[in-house]
């Protein structure tokens, strides 16, 4: 199921819209793979999406 993290609208709205759609999908996949509740997911997905869009960065 793919959540659209409504409630973690302020903390999303603030990354980059890259940054923000992976950390979405990052945390879909930590709730689906992992069973993390939606809020220590995003948390840790957004942590997840900024390390991966800096590493593109260079």
């Amino acid at each position: 199921m793919d959540w659209t993290f409504e409630e973690f609208r302020t903390e999303l709205d603030t990354l980059n819209p890259a940054v923000r759609k992976k950390a979405i999908e990052i945390a879909n996949d930590l709730i689906e793979k992992e069973g993390l509740s939606q809020d220590l997911a995003i948390k840790k997905a957004i942590v997840m999406a900024e390390e991966w869009f800096y590493d593109l960065e260079g």
